[in-house]
């Protein structure tokens, strides 16, 4: 602290007012506001006026050093006095003009808001800030509330903002509509969880798969040639966006959730037929003696009575889990779809459908070269036995 003139020290003795001490901890954090570069410049000048008042206690001392007017400086001191030192950084909240909408017309305002357009007779799905506010102003007098015949757009945002509605926007939401949902889900993630068990529970050697089928993969082809990159002024593929669809395809697949291989059929459609091809390809593939475990959703093709038939000509061959409605994100095969998609399909341009049969082939070739078990880390909460009892 500079020392002071007698001159000085009888100034301030002069103009002194009221004292106030600051505990460490307000110290500190008054100080840290002082020298902050981010925060707001009124509450770091206020953070400067306690701390300077806080070592000379003189309105008129701290008012010259901090070259601010007097009355800033006894405000802020007087409010800090009064109400604490930390509240006298922000301002006071302020009465303000007298509110016009009655109490009565808010709640008829938010009670619109929690209702659609058209089930008030507009043709619009949502409201907007603007569309709710043109629907106060003209039924507000009808429907017995004049305060909020005057009402603007920037009212109606506040008052939407208060009570923290988003009439405009949508969440979307998934409805459970599978009663059998838990049972089901554990049966999936205790499959997930004896991916590394050889054998099953009667000690018979197990392969476990997760499968399913992408559809409606569409060969896109270009009108004109992609064009190459040029260093230092085109690094990207110039391509144009005009496309030529020659028609899909649909991709069978199942990973095999120990090893990480892919085993996929391209077709031209997924029907049982193509479903049970895809059986017989995996019964050629895995030894007699082995059960083939696969977990797969509640697609026709998958319980179809084709689909049934084929089966029963393999008794004890294949054993499905099937996931619940609604819950493709508890079937790993997505995980693999998602990737194909990204590092794949995304981009892909090809000139017939046979084009893009040929390159997913080769794609999951490159796949099995150096294939990537996939784990599913999430434990089930409750034991197999019980979710065969729900």
């Amino acid at each position: 602290m500079v020392e002071k003139s007698p001159q000085e020290a009888i100034a301030i003795a002069r103009s002194a007012g009221p004292r106030f001490v600051l505990s460490p901890e307000e110290r500190a954090d008054l100080e840290a506001l002082a020298q902050s570069r981010t925060a707001e410049v009124r509450r770091v000048e206020r953070a400067r006026i306690l701390l300077a008042y806080a070592d000379t206690p003189s309105f008129s001392h701290v008012a010259r050093t901090l070259q601010l007017s007097r009355t800033k400086v006894t405000r802020c001191v007087f409010k800090a006095c009064r109400l604490g030192v930390r509240t006298a950084l922000d301002d006071l909240p302020r009465p303000g003009r007298p509110r016009r909408i009655t109490a009565a017309a808010r709640a008829w305002i938010i009670h619109l808001a929690c209702q659609k357009p058209k089930d008030v007779g507009w043709p619009q799905e949502f409201w907007s800030e603007a569309l709710l506010a043109r629907y106060v102003r003209e039924h507000a007098e009808a429907a017995g509330h004049p305060s909020a015949a005057q009402v603007q757009q920037g009212t109606i945002s506040k008052l939407l903002a208060a009570t923290d509605l988003h009439p405009h926007r949508v969440r979307y939401y998934l409805q459970r509509r599978d009663p059998d949902f838990d049972r089901k889900m554990v049966q999936v993630l205790h499959v997930y969880e004896q991916v590394t068990w050889a054998f099953d529970a009667d000690g018979r050697p197990t392969v476990r798969l997760s499968y399913d089928e992408k559809p409606g993969i569409q060969a896109l082809g270009t009108t004109a040639p992609d064009r190459p990159p040029v260093p230092g002024e085109d690094g990207a593929w110039p391509r144009d966006p005009e496309d030529v669809r020659p028609g899909t395809v649909s991709l069978l697949a199942a990973i095999d959730l120990a090893t990480g291989e892919v085993t996929g059929l391209v077709r031209s459609r997924h029907r049982s037929q193509e479903f049970i091809e895809f059986l017989r390809h995996l019964d050629a593939r895995y030894p007699r003696d082995v059960k083939i475990q696969i977990i797969l959703d509640n697609h026709s093709a998958h319980t179809s009575r084709e689909t049934q038939a084929y089966l029963a000509t393999v008794p004890h061959r294949f054993d499905f889990v099937f996931t619940p409605k609604h819950a493709s994100w508890l079937n790993i095969i997505e995980v693999f779809f998602a990737k194909l998609t990204k590092q794949l399909l995304q981009d892909i341009r090809v000139a017939s459908v046979d084009e893009l049969h040929t390159r997913i082939v080769q794609y999951l070739d490159q796949i099995n070269a150096d294939p990537v078990p996939f784990r599913w880390k999430w434990k089930p909460h409750m034991p197999l036995e019980d979710a065969h009892a729900i």
